[in-house]
């Protein structure tokens, strides 16, 4: 798949700003959401790609780390209009979402705001554990199938899922060292290539310790960067891998605050990766929502930009599925973990009785996620407009 395959240049770059700009202003609903408006509009409506190359480059942006609905827009583009409009695309379907998450996060994260959005927030967040471990059941049936029908490899698997469950409840400063690791050692089981477990494991400690003692516009940097570069397994594991450094090593934001961000990023179009907006906003104001969105959507320009014409090799690399069978079941761990933490930051008895109502809508019944927040919010203003604490 290289760049001399890309579509010619027929493919004006002003219809890349208005189609890829009108998915990032609609698409609610995250990754599922955007996937399904990128194929209605490349391969059925404008014919663009068939439907072979569209799945091709699911496939392919879903074994990169970071947001995969995110490089799939970028990569759509990228067979359009070569970098130019990989560039172009990607930027305008992330701007909309931007911009509407942080005008929401001057409004939620003011000095004192309104009595309403008090409630909104609290009823939002109130649902966001629930969210957490609808994501990770979500995601349990297509990784247990790829673990395949061998014991030993489904025993791996749910000693991945364990230990990315309890390091996220309980150690979130060096999840990313346990995600990283998990994927080191299916590596060495799966090839025997234990030269790989070597190069890769002693370059990672430092990695989660200089921002501790930096702090400042490196701290944040570091933060957005784990987020776009280090997350693997989808939009939400983003949660317990910002969790720790927000609240409790940074105090960027109290644990309410955010759980207020996730409920944001779930609600409001385009990626769900957009939530590290609002850490930026909390930690240095406007610049820093900039920033922290900056870094965080970097590297997904520069996996496809550079990358796209390897992403066939990329695929068919028995080191790369190993490392994503053992990283991927513990990043769904991961998810789940993180919603004790989340949970542990409800503080009033209404807003549990709420969390139980958003598991039922979720897990029992199967609705969805952004009709469960709103819903929650909605809850939430009443419930503090008529006197709840808050």
């Amino acid at each position: 798949m290289s760049a001399s395959e890309s579509v010619p240049d027929t493919v004006p770059l002003t219809t890349l700003v208005r189609e890829w700009g009108w998915i990032g202003l609609i698409g609610f609903g995250g990754p599922p959401a955007h996937i399904a408006l990128f194929r209605a509009l490349c391969v059925e409506k404008r014919e663009w790609l068939t439907a072979g190359e569209f799945e091709d480059g699911i496939a392919a942006t879903n074994l990169l780390p970071g947001p995969a609905s995110t490089q799939l827009a970028i990569y759509c583009a990228w067979r359009l209009r070569g970098r130019v409009g990989a560039m172009v695309g990607g930027v305008c379907f992330i701007l909309p979402g931007l911009i509407i998450i942080l005008a929401l996060s001057a409004l939620f994260l003011s000095a004192h705001p309104p009595l309403w959005v008090v409630g909104a927030a609290a009823g939002a967040g109130a649902a966001v554990p629930a969210v957490a471990l609808n994501a990770a059941f979500g995601l349990l049936p297509a990784s247990w199938r790829r673990a395949g029908k061998e014991r030993s490899a489904r025993v791996r698997w749910i000693v991945y899922l364990v230990a990315g469950g309890i390091s996220a409840a309980t150690v979130g400063a060096f999840l990313v060292l346990v995600l990283i690791g998990c994927g080191i050692v299916e590596i060495v089981i799966r090839t025997g290539d234990k030269e790989e477990g070597r190069r890769g494991a002693p370059g990672l400690l430092p990695l989660t310790v200089v921002p501790v003692v930096t702090g400042g516009v490196a701290a944040l940097s570091w933060v957005a960067f784990k987020v776009g570069a280090l997350s693997y397994g989808g939009g939400f594991v983003i949660i317990p891998l910002m969790q720790h450094d927000v609240v409790v090593t940074y105090h960027w934001m109290s644990g309410a605050q955010f759980l207020n961000a996730v409920a944001l990023g779930q609600v409001t179009p385009g990626p769900v990766v957009l939530t590290v907006a609002v850490v930026g906003y909390a930690a240095s104001g406007l610049w820093g929502g900039v920033l922290a969105a900056v870094v965080a959507f970097a590297p997904s320009f520069v996996f496809v930009v550079v990358g796209a014409g390897h992403f066939d090799r990329l695929r068919g690399d028995p080191h790369v599925q190993a490392f994503f069978a053992g990283a991927g079941s513990a990043v769904i761990g991961a998810i789940a973990g993180s919603a004790i933490p989340l949970g542990q930051e409800l503080a009033h008895l209404w807003q549990l009785g709420l969390l139980a109502l958003a598991a039922v809508w979720l897990l029992a019944l199967r609705r969805g996620v952004v009709l469960a927040l709103v819903g929650a919010g909605a809850i939430g203003v009443i419930a503090v407009l008529a006197g709840a604490p808050s």
